[in-house]
């Protein structure tokens, strides 16, 4: 059986909201959310933290985490989860999961590591939900996603997707930023030079399907939230003080 490893990048610099990983929700590190909810997943082999910044590491270390230095120089997370690929020899599969998403559930871990594992032809899986609210997808910060029949990723876009005269009747689906990989995929992939699509949209993942590489989209029912800024992290601590048990439960 194929070998999972879970990578967690995290970096200090965020231009909107630095130091987010270490920023307390709850009483609790954002980070430190993330790793405990990836350690529930049963069908990792490993799971490690990189990041480029000692008072991550440090902080990670000490909650128990495997953690890998990684450069400074990486213009992506994607870029620092192959950094680590690239030495990790012993894992076929590679699952990168956002270091700010907090409740991250870790059945969907779970679930893509099984499609990768079931279906030898797919190379990238990644994960999407409908929209709770279809207004929320106007939004240029909600990234959206197209699919085919086979459930395998025609198009993303910060606009609005599919064009529709009557949205009532339209299923929007918000990306969540999840991604599995086969590792020689992922090494493929970052060796590739930005796609036009790609730059016009902001979105890294249209490179894979602008060289043609299909990406497999698990539809779940519900999705967990980012956290991008000092806004969304107060928000989401007021959900979790409402209501502790629904979220961290999960």
């Amino acid at each position: 059986m194929d070998k999972a490893v879970g990578i967690i990048p995290a970096r200090w610099s965020s231009t909107r909201f630095p130091g987010k990983p270490l920023h307390l929700i709850a009483g609790k590190p954002l980070l430190c959310h993330v790793l405990e909810r990836c350690q529930r997943a049963k069908n990792l082999d490993a799971l490690v933290v990189a990041t480029d910044d000692m008072r991550i590491a440090k902080a990670a270390f000490e909650w128990g985490a495997e953690v890998t230095l990684t450069s400074p120089r990486h213009s992506s997370g994607t870029d620092r989860v192959a950094e680590v690929a690239r030495r990790a020899k012993d894992f076929e599969l590679v699952v990168n999961i956002q270091g700010d998403e907090p409740l991250i559930d870790p059945h969907l871990i779970d679930k893509v590591v099984e499609k990768l594992r079931s279906d030898s032809e797919i190379e990238i899986v990644t994960a999407a939900h409908p929209f709770s609210n279809p207004m929320e997808a106007e939004s240029p910060h909600q990234n959206k996603v197209v699919l085919d029949q086979d459930n395998c990723a025609l198009y993303f876009s910060r606009s609005v997707i599919p064009y529709s005269a009557d949205r009532s009747r339209v299923r929007y689906l918000r990306h969540q930023g999840i991604y599995g990989f086969r590792r020689d995929a992922l090494l493929r992939f970052v060796k590739w030079k930005p796609t036009p699509l790609e730059r016009a949209e902001s979105l890294e993942q249209l490179r894979a399907l602008e060289n043609g590489v299909k990406i497999h989209v698990l539809v779940t029912r519900h999705g967990s939230p980012g956290v991008d800024t000092r806004a969304d992290a107060k928000a989401l601590e007021q959900k979790l003080a409402r209501a502790p048990q629904r979220f961290l439960s999960r």
